[in-house]
């Protein structure tokens, strides 16, 4: 994990000064208002005004959360009463440790190796998750709050401390948590990159009528617990998220939402973390009940595939173990989920594990996806220009120990890097 001096040193000095837990404090007078605790007002708000409707929602929005025991959350006031408004998903599983990789493969079907915090980027030739909802029209954006300007490509940004007054600026912004700035087929874009938004966008744009149909919200580090502890994120929620399941604009007709965690807190056991779906979209008489289907991070890539008749990324999306449909929507779209029972569930509490294109320790270039999957949407697989596609999974070299030769992956920054300005090219698979 690399993270530079002065971030360690204000953090550590964050920790220091807080004997006890800190109290939330929040950021603004409520979520649609904007503020001058984030770095940079919002100039402008998204124009979409086709609406493409879905099979079971016609909006999605994903709020992650960090580190945190499925125990721990289910069993914290507000999230037993966000449980009683939607379905809980009782067997919802992170599929590595530590964030960076969970938050890579929720929107690339993939984490391609990666094992740590680090300053990756994932060549323009490799489709997410935003080709899918591009080739259908529908809309998309992601919010990140403390996040110090639109279009922010830095390792981490810090800024006034609103919780403790006085002190020294804290870094709430961390790039590890913000997915879709990893893909260069959408920070090196001149246009998709526009939809990397702040919070105060977020204000702006629901306030405009003009949210998205699918957003991908991440609080900062004390908000989503990773700096704090489940009951600050919990109050984080109350402030912010239950004012807007009331609010039409944000949760109207056939919207779904989904609270979730990256990970576990506890490395030593499966790892399932607490997720709740709610919404206008759920049925009224599925609310307040529990789902015990087998569920990953890449089912949030199929659920969308199925209700939009999306095509799929032909990775981990199309692996139907790890990919199940949320079952309300299956049963909508007549996706056929695959019952996977405890002694076949793979075991996901592991990390530095996989050979892939970011992993340094076995190193492989990226491989093509598999071109004759399907996924839950029925489409054929997209591509991107450039990539090899004949350079699959089964005809990858063997994996090289960069580490050993004192180097790192072609896709790992230095965290100093605040531009796209190093960048690596790329016009196939097996490049560079």
């Amino acid at each position: 994990m690399l993270f530079p001096t002065a971030l360690i040193l204000a953090s550590s000095a964050r920790l220091a000064s807080a004997a006890t837990a800190p109290v939330f404090a929040p950021p603004s007078k409520g979520p649609l208002v904007q503020t001058a605790n984030y770095t940079s007002f919002s100039n402008n708000t998204l124009n979409d005004k086709k609406v493409v409707k879905g099979k079971a929602f016609s909006r999605i929005i994903y709020v992650w959360l960090e580190n945190t025991d499925f125990e721990t959350a289910s069993s914290t006031p507000i999230f037993e009463s966000l449980s009683e408004q939607g379905i809980l998903l009782t067997n919802y599983n992170s599929v590595t440790h530590p964030s960076e990789p969970n938050y890579i493969a929720s929107v690339g079907g993939d984490f391609f190796g990666a094992h740590g915090d680090s300053m990756y980027h994932i060549p323009s030739n490799i489709s997410c998750v935003v080709d899918l909802l591009e080739d259908k029209d529908v809309s998309w954006a992601t919010y990140q709050e403390s996040m110090p300007s639109d279009e922010f490509y830095g390792f981490a940004a810090t800024s006034p401390d609103y919780i403790f007054p006085g002190t020294a600026p804290y870094p709430f912004y961390m790039r590890k948590h913000n997915p879709l700035i990893i893909f260069d087929a959408v920070s090196q874009d001149p246009e998709r990159v526009k939809r990397v938004r702040t919070f105060n966008d977020f204000a702006n744009d629901v306030v405009n009528g003009t949210l998205p149909q699918w957003s991908f919200v991440t609080p900062n580090m004390a908000n989503d617990a990773h700096d704090t502890d489940i009951d600050f994120a919990a109050s984080f929620l109350e402030y912010w998220l239950l004012p807007l399941l009331t609010d039409p604009r944000v949760n109207g007709e056939d919207t779904l939402i989904l609270i979730t965690f990256d990970e576990n807190e506890t490395a030593t056991i499966q790892n399932r973390v607490y997720a709740v779906v709610l919404g206008t979209a759920v049925p009224v008489n599925l609310r307040g009940t529990t789902d015990d289907t087998f569920y990953t991070h890449y089912s949030e890539l199929s659920t969308v595939q199925a209700n939009w008749g999306l095509k799929s990324l032909g990775r981990q999306d199309t692996n139907a173990t790890m990919s199940n449909v949320f079952s309300f929507v299956a049963q909508k779209t007549g996706y056929k989920n695959v019952h996977v029972s405890a002694a076949q569930a793979p075991q996901l509490n592991l990390s530095a594990v996989a050979p892939g294109p970011l992993n340094s320790d076995a190193y492989i270039p990226f491989a093509a996806p598999n071109l004759k999957a399907r996924g839950a949407g029925g489409g054929s697989v997209l591509l991107r220009p450039g990539l090899d596609t004949k350079l699959t999974a089964a005809s990858l070299p063997p994996a090289v120990n960069l580490a050993a030769l004192n180097t790192t992956t072609p896709w790992q920054m230095s965290p100093e890097t605040t531009s796209g300005k190093n960048i690596i090219p790329c016009a196939g698979a097996a490049c560079p």
